[in-house]
């Protein structure tokens, strides 16, 4: 998921603190089927939902998130319940639907919920900028059971079934693929998309809208599509064609591609881009932004990777998700840019990632923030990205790379929290990273550096001292370049000093010169 330029914005679009849902112990959903019928002629939609899950303990009752219609008239009413056309007894409150029927462990089944109302949240009904009337699943962090039920957390992930019944002028794309697509009586038609593939909520969406499509590509039997508003056609086509060489990049870098298709669609989600798996939506006039739309799709392809296939175990860890995408942009460019756009982009990120340490001091793994919306920060992005920069620095090339594709091998199609990734990367690089994740990931702050050198001409010395000002001190590789020739002092203290032999006094040193440390220095000359 990408951020909208101003937050401002966003936090308007969300009205209300989004919370993290408890996790409903004892149940794993394994499939959902979203059978949904919309109009034209009111926002409320009317839902069948059939939910496959499979018990892991024994439990009293079945839970599923659902929002309840509230006073104002927004949520969604459950008018039955059923399973292999039992009625079963259910009780709804304001976020969870109950249902009275108690299971045994490795018991699995499936529950039928009969449902309508008008969506709080999650599914957008508005009109598009042109005035056409549009639908479009939003569902990050944990909005889905706004408008269906669900258990709206990242780590339980399910297959799924979404068929639509629309008016017919609308065209629908969601995830997976298309399997069916009929004309019905009263000019409606339906559309049939089916994922095979396990995904979390978050990432579960339709698009239901009037469309130009093109498909812009064919990578590796991976068909890849352009769905825009009619009249951004001729933009559109071409602002979003850089999805092939992108996808073709990561398959190559990363592994294989999980999903039967790319659809990159222009859309009414409130973030500047939303990683939906395989039908990602952007906000509505990026077919306009022209070129900034290749960074834009290389953030939401690469999740399709991180975020989607390997997902968070819990919200704590968003970073294996937004922090991965944000790097592997910055990799993709740097593939197809050079070093330079790498070392701009580091410039950029860590400028950044610093200046909100100062509005909010908190590690990048934090546990105490439950306000999802909250986690839309450079903590998240651009402090995460610059983590698994510096593992790359550390490890090297080959092996920084041999890593994430065995972590990405290992939790294709599963949960991962950071502990997982690091035993992932200490099997290839055979290192202790124990230490390196510790201070960059669960511990707030950065190294704040005093450097100052001195050339003693009579021993032919530069003397180089190094002060953590910063109250705990970490342990890291810093740079020097000395009249263009680097240098690398081993930091382990909180005073470091360093000697480099030298015939005469430099003319210029700079420190951290390729931008290879999360850290903010001066550097002086001690006369």
């Amino acid at each position: 998921m990408r951020k909208i330029l101003l937050t401002s914005l966003l936090l308007m679009a969300l009205s209300f603190f989004v919370h993290a849902q408890t996790p409903f112990q004892g149940e794993d959903v394994q499939h959902y089927t979203f059978n949904l019928k919309l109009s034209d002629e009111s926002d409320v939609i009317k839902g069948k939902a059939e939910v496959t899950i499979k018990f892991t303990a024994n439990v009293p009752e079945v839970q599923l998130n659902l929002v309840k219609k509230n006073a104002r008239g927004k949520g969604m009413l459950v008018s039955s319940i059923s399973e292999n056309g039992k009625v079963l007894k259910f009780e709804q409150d304001s976020d969870v639907v109950h249902i009275l029927a108690p299971q045994k462990i490795k018991n699995i089944r499936t529950f039928t919920i009969g449902y309508e109302g008008i969506p709080a949240d999650g599914l957008i009904i508005a009109k598009n900028r042109f005035g056409h009337r549009t639908f479009f699943g939003d569902n990050w962090p944990n909005r889905a059971h706004n408008w269906i039920p669900c258990a709206d957390y990242p780590s339980d992930k399910a297959s799924l079934d979404f068929i639509v019944t629309a008016p017919d002028h609308y065209q629908v794309i969601s995830n997976g693929l298309k399997v069916e697509e009929k004309q019905l009586a009263d000019h409606e038609k339906l559309t049939h998309w089916k994922e095979s593939g396990l995904l979390p909520t978050k990432v579960m969406v339709i698009g239901v809208a009037e469309f130009a499509i093109q498909q812009s590509g064919l990578v590796n039997g991976v068909p890849v599509y352009t769905y825009v508003f009619p009249e951004n056609k001729d933009a559109g086509f071409k602002s979003y064609a850089y999805a092939p060489d992108i996808l073709a990049w990561y398959m190559k870098k990363i592994g294989p591609y999980a999903y039967k298709k790319l659809a990159n669609v222009e859309s009414k989600t409130i973030y500047g881009g939303m990683e939906n798996s395989s039908a990602i939506f952007y906000y509505e006039g990026s077919p306009l932004s022209g070129h900034r739309m290749e960074e834009l799709e290389a953030h939401e392809i690469a999740h399709q990777w991180f975020g989607d296939q390997a997902s968070e175990t819990a919200w704590k860890n968003i970073w294996l998700s937004e922090g991965f995408a944000t790097y592997m942009t910055n990799c993709y460019l740097e593939h197809k840019y050079g070093h330079d756009t790498l070392v701009k982009r580091e410039t950029f990120d860590r400028r950044k990632a610093i200046r909100f340490e100062r509005q909010r001091l908190s590690p990048v793994i934090d546990s105490t923030q439950t306000d999802l919306p909250a986690l839309i920060d450079a903590n998240s992005y651009e402090k995460g990205a610059w983590v698994l920069h510096m593992l790359r620095r550390k490890l090297g090339d080959t092996i920084f790379w041999q890593g994430i594709r065995a972590y990405y091998a290992k939790y294709n199609g599963s949960n991962a929290s950071t502990d997982d990734l690091r035993q992932e990367m200490e099997k290839v690089s055979g290192q202790d990273l124990k230490q390196f994740f510790t201070q960059w990931l669960f511990t707030a702050g950065h190294p704040d550096l005093d450097i100052t050198w001195h050339y003693d001409a009579d021993k032919k010395a530069l003397n180089i001292s190094i002060i953590q000002k910063q109250t705990l001190p970490y342990i890291f590789p810093l740079e020097f370049s000395v009249d263009g020739k680097l240098y690398t002092a081993i930091v382990l203290s909180g005073k470091n000093d360093m000697t480099v032999p030298l015939s005469i006094k430099p003319t210029n040193i700079e420190t951290d010169p390729n931008v290879n440390l999360f850290a903010t220095f001066t550097t002086k000359e001690q006369l």
